[in-house]
């Protein structure tokens, strides 16, 4: 089917604990695609129970469905959307090569958005004179510094949830500003169709729970021991956030194991909610998601979205 398929992506997007990541691998196999994930820290070895790598989930049938972006880099380095970028281009061409069809998945807003653009903003230099500036001020100043310039191409797509990213938000608008000439780099001609889950909200936060739970009795807390015994510094551990920020902590013995499971709790079902923000920031940007009706059943979710792409 995928040679009738008039895209050339097949987006599979939710919050965590949503599922996409079994359907993603069910209509690749059925679809003859290869999967790219768009995950912010499941490109990192040795953090698997943190990160929720599902492998298993990626054999459909007998077959294992070909991964990209996943392992790739060393738990103690940083990721960042640049290099997002460019290695979404490249296992995009090696899809394409392939004669199969891509399919991203994952639920890091930021990333997802930034391949289904075709304006890459990468070219955009650093301004060290201008970073030193803004980052003497608090988030609440900056995001006002941001909201007061001219908007431009890149207006629509900044992160605005941490100081780092509406600093680089400032940055690439300023640059647009004063350089109206400066031509955007287009690496990829994306035709995209976009399919969501969103369970109910009580579903999703029993699913978090739950594995939550599960992961905590299966190995997480060993999973960060050891990536301590292997010298990863404690701001890296901060910088991952969520899991491995808390169980880091608990390990310190700056919480304790209820603590942990408490606040590491709230703060996935509030991560999850700041997906569901920004999946609904880019409706109104303009990307059409089509949400599955049904949330429960693979099976059922595999039928609504072949009628969906059928009559797409």
């Amino acid at each position: 089917m995928n040679h009738e398929f008039p895209h050339n992506l097949l987006v599979i997007l939710g919050p965590t604990a949503s599922g996409k990541t079994r359907l993603a691998a069910h209509l690749a196999y059925l679809l003859n695609g290869e999967i790219i994930s768009a995950d912010s820290r499941q490109v990192y070895r040795d953090m698997n129970i943190g990160t929720g790598k599902d492998y298993k989930e990626y054999v459909v049938n007998g077959t294992h469905i070909p991964t990209y972006l996943i392992d790739i880099m060393d738990a103690g380095t940083r990721y960042n959307l640049n290099q997002f970028s460019t290695d979404f281009d490249e296992a995009f061409q090696v899809i394409q090569l392939h004669k199969k069809l891509p399919v991203l998945c994952g639920g890091s807003g930021l990333y997802l958005q930034a391949a289904l653009s075709d304006l890459v903003f990468t070219a955009i230099p650093i301004n060290e004179v201008l970073r030193t500036e803004l980052l003497q001020h608090d988030l609440a100043l900056l995001k006002h510094i941001f909201n007061t310039l001219p908007k431009t191409a890149y207006t629509s797509l900044a992160d605005l949830s941490t100081i780092k990213r509406v600093v680089r938000a400032i940055e690439i608008c300023r640059h647009l500003i004063q350089h109206p000439q400066f031509v955007l780099k287009k690496t990829r001609h994306v035709k995209s169709f976009i399919i969501g889950l969103n369970p109910p909200l009580e579903v999703r936060r029993k699913k978090i729970s739950d594995r939550l739970k599960s992961r905590l009795n299966n190995g997480l807390i060993a999973e960060v021991e050891l990536l301590i015994k292997k010298g990863i510094e404690p701001a890296m551990f901060e910088y991952y956030g969520l899991e491995y920020k808390f169980v880091w902590r608990y390990l310190q013995g700056y919480i304790t194991y209820q603590a942990l499971f408490e606040l590491l709790e709230i703060a996935i079902h509030q991560f999850a909610k700041r997906q569901m923000t920004w999946f609904r920031k880019m409706e109104k940007d303009g990307f059409h998601i089509h949400w599955l009706t049904n949330q429960h059943d693979t099976v059922e979710q595999m039928k609504e979205c072949m009628v969906l792409l059928q009559e797409n």
